[in-house]
């Protein structure tokens, strides 16, 4: 094994200021989480960056997990070798006689952190080339477009040596950025809205309504499996939220007002998660809107809509089309469980001709003619079903009295 170790950059953390100590913290707890499947890994940290010694584990399962964590935003296989010239001539040499022998070109780039090592960058750089030219007659130097790049790391306890540079999730670390409740339909967007939350920081719990007998057990799986993959990328158990919405949604049909079905809906659901959110210390509600996509997406029905919850409510995906939505579902893993054709509640009694631009004072009255509209939304929060939904879609119900938690 030519490489031993692997090199982790942070992202958006470093601008941190006076609380980049705590955001390191947390980035190495989570990576060490994510990985702790691998016992033979160790773990060192330094300023912006963190070193996994392989100690002969594989690296590319190793990397396969790390694309998942947030907070890295590259990283890197390495050679690394004592901080002394002759070594680290050798290791540059093994590390491109890695590749195969065939006719390329390379350049050396080498950063000297350690200031006290008696040769400067410069002085690296055309001794580290002339020791691989000599010895690979097939190479040549090309320092604007090279095939290769060389990278040196000149550090006081080890230098590292490597080619490759991965891009990773990048972000903040999972939760250090307070927490939220992310409305999770079984549709494309909101997982992907999920993703974007997590990725900037944000610790999720989930909330997904649904009208049995109208919508199935299968819709319910499916959302489990949505869940089970946002907590993938979490490194942790997330908590699901599973609310009954059948009475609320069928006093709305009754309500002789088709064209507010939607409006009505979104309204009563956003007062659910605001109450689920104050109790369970939230700060925010996350959603899935796009901006036109639907009709309740327009900027007057997310008005109207937005109106009915006090919290901040976050649209990551607000100014995205729909290919770009689709194209990040594909990529985080969601897409395919998403268009999956099990029904939630979100898509029963759609109106052929639904309100793009609702009234408020119409909306509001009609909310105050639907018999005992609050007492529902209150038993709603109270008999909410949780279940603990493991990295992968295991779950498990978790036994809470409604007291513990309000």
């Amino acid at each position: 094994m030519v490489f031993d170790t692997v090199l982790l950059r942070f992202g958006e953390l470093t601008v941190k200021g006076r609380n980049r100590g705590r955001f390191e913290q947390q980035m190495m707890r989570q990576v060490q989480s994510t990985l702790s499947i691998f016992p033979a890994l160790t773990f060192t940290k330094t300023y912006g960056r963190i070193y996994i010694s392989l100690n002969g584990t594989a690296y590319e399962p190793v990397a396969e997990r790390l694309q998942t964590v947030f907070g890295i935003v590259s990283f890197s296989p390495v050679k690394s070798v004592p901080s002394e010239t002759q070594a680290i001539l050798d290791g540059a040499l093994e590390v491109m006689r890695s590749y195969p022998d065939r006719e390329r070109t390379f350049k050396v780039s080498v950063r000297r952190v350690y200031k006290k090592f008696p040769y400067d960058s410069q002085e690296m750089n055309r001794m580290v080339g002339g020791h691989v030219l000599r010895a690979t007659p097939k190479l040549s130097v090309d320092v604007h477009r090279p095939d290769l790049e060389l990278r040196v790391e000149i550090n006081e306890q080890a230098t590292y040596i490597f080619t490759e540079v991965t891009a990773a999730a990048g972000g903040f670390p999972y939760g250090t950025n307070g927490k939220a409740m992310l409305m999770l339909s079984g549709g494309i967007d909101s997982p992907v809205a999920g993703y974007m939350a997590m990725r900037k920081g944000l610790e999720l719990e989930l909330i997904h309504f649904h009208s049995y007998p109208f919508t199935s057990e299968q819709a319910k799986d499916k959302v489990i499996d949505l869940a089970g993959r946002l907590a993938t990328y979490a490194g942790q158990p997330l908590k699901l939220y599973l609310v009954s919405f059948t009475d609320i949604q069928t006093s709305f049909t009754q309500a002789k007002q088709d064209h507010l079905i939607i409006t009505l809906m979104r309204r009563a659901m956003l007062r659910i998660a605001q109450q689920l959110a104050e109790s369970n210390g939230a700060l925010a509600v996350v959603t899935g809107d796009s901006l036109g996509q639907v009709a309740s997406q327009t900027l007057g029905s997310m008005n109207v809509i937005g109106r009915a919850l006090e919290l901040p409510l976050l649209r990551p995906l607000v100014m995205m089309d729909k290919q770009e939505i689709i194209h990040i579902a594909e990529r985080i893993g969601t897409y395919e469980t998403s268009i999956l054709p099990f029904e939630d509640c979100c898509t029963l009694f759609v109106p052929r001709s639904p309100s793009t631009n609702p009234n408020l004072r119409v909306v509001e009255t009609v909310e105050a003619h639907v018999p005992q509209l609050q007492q529902m939304i209150e038993q709603a929060v109270q008999e909410t079903e949780i279940l603990v939904i493991e990295p992968g879609g295991t779950s498990a119900k978790q036994a809470v009295e409604s007291a513990d938690w309000f």
